[in-house]
């Protein structure tokens, strides 16, 4: 039978990342000893305070459908957490919960993008924004950054990329791949440029926010008054949390983009699991002191896989001031030979690496910037020195 399937769909492109742990995962069953580096999930489990409220909930005889937006007073702790850690005051009407930020996102753009809008991403960007911008019929528009200014966007890129028909700014801080972070002074600048484009609206995807080595102190797009109206603030528990299971994310946004959302959400999804709302109220409503030591694990992990990659001939690399990633250069590889196998670009080396090394990366083309690949060290110190002395060892 012929292809049936809506041109919507093929137009889409697996998720890179989910592609290699599928690849890595099928290399395991084959009996391959694999070192598992290209998934972006803490190594950590939820903690136990955060279980023992999905647990009261269950006991409590949470089981029925939730509100569509999330219950009341998951979205009081919400605006709790936007107003302790982020000075952003929101109003309930304002908050959506969502099954994972992903499912945010795509809310996001499926309200506002009509066909033909464009969208500008600074490069490298999380792997789903561009196939998310699309299924909205969006256009993704790449904005190059650069290793030597920290994989960040500058107001002169920001105001080089705007066109009539430019409706949205989408980025990350810390960013997912690059782990860079945006200063408040950095935030400003670009402020600056879209006071004078008064129909883009931001998305600022804040997954990561306390992910944070404390080089640079986090930031809102949402804190300026004169861009409150116009951004929205996505977030989630997934990472910070290490809940990336329980599949709960939520914005904070401008009222009607918000009832927007939820209107969607009640054709698509409906509220999303209601023990999981319950276990993450406790967990906003907690001290975000009490996950600092998983912070503190990642930032001595950073430390290492910076030392190892940086003894190994022909990785370029900056350093990340959050998430738990790196994203070296590998151009000087490019043209290359090593066992049979002749690396013209960035998947050709990530393949390389898993075929030779018996390591998962993800190739940096999955993220609009193919001169990378992205390395998670959300991994244990043994499994890190060992796939850093695997790949080390596949490239004499």
């Amino acid at each position: 039978m012929s292809n049936q399937l809506s041109d919507r769909i093929n137009s889409v492109t697996p998720s890179a990342t989910l592609e290699m742990a599928a690849k890595a995962r099928e290399l395991r069953a084959a009996g391959k000893d694999i070192i598992g580096l290209s998934l972006g999930e803490p190594d950590f489990n939820t903690p136990d305070y955060i279980k023992e409220a999905a647990i009261q909930a269950i006991n409590d005889n949470y089981n029925s459908y939730s509100p569509v937006d999330g219950y009341v007073d998951l979205k009081k702790a919400i605006i709790t957490k936007f107003k302790r850690d982020n000075n952003l005051t929101y109003d309930p009407a304002q908050i959506v919960v969502s099954a994972g930020a992903k499912q945010s996102l795509y809310n996001v753009a499926q309200v506002i993008l009509n066909p033909g809008d464009e969208v500008i991403l600074p490069c490298p960007y999380w792997v789903s924004y561009s196939d998310i911008v699309k299924l909205a019929d969006g256009v993704p528009v790449e904005v190059p950054t650069t290793l030597e200014n920290d994989f960040k966007m500058t107001a002169q890129q920001l105001e080089a990329a705007i066109t009539p028909k430019t409706r949205m700014l989408w980025y990350s801080s810390p960013c997912n791949p690059s782990g860079s972070i945006y200063s408040k002074e950095e935030l400003r600048a670009l402020a600056d440029v879209l006071q004078k484009h008064p129909q883009i609206i931001v998305v600022s995807d804040e997954i990561y926010e306390h992910i944070n080595y404390g080089v640079t102190k986090h930031a809102s797009m949402a804190e300026f008054e004169d861009m409150y109206d116009r951004t929205v603030t996505v977030n989630g528990v997934a990472k910070a949390f290490a809940m990336t299971g329980w599949r709960i994310g939520y914005i904070g946004a401008p009222a009607y983009i918000a009832r927007a959302t939820n209107k969607l959400q009640g054709q698509v999804t409906s509220g999303s699991n209601c023990i999981a709302q319950r276990a993450v109220i406790t967990a906003l409503e907690e001290s975000p002191d009490r996950i600092q030591y998983m912070v503190d694990e990642f930032k001595e992990r950073r430390k290492l896989i910076l030392d190892l990659l940086n003894d190994i001939e022909g990785f370029k690399c900056n350093e990340p001031e959050g998430a738990f990633y790196v994203y070296p250069d590998v151009t000087s590889f490019f043209g290359k030979t090593f066992n049979g196998t002749t690396i013209n670009n960035a998947s050709d080396f990530s393949m390389y690496i898993l075929e030779a090394a018996n390591v998962a990366t993800v190739t940096g083309d999955a993220f609009g910037n193919g001169n990378c690949i992205r390395i998670s060290y959300a991994a244990s110190v043994k499994e890190i020195k060992d796939a850093m002395s695997r790949i080390k060892e596949a490239l004499k």
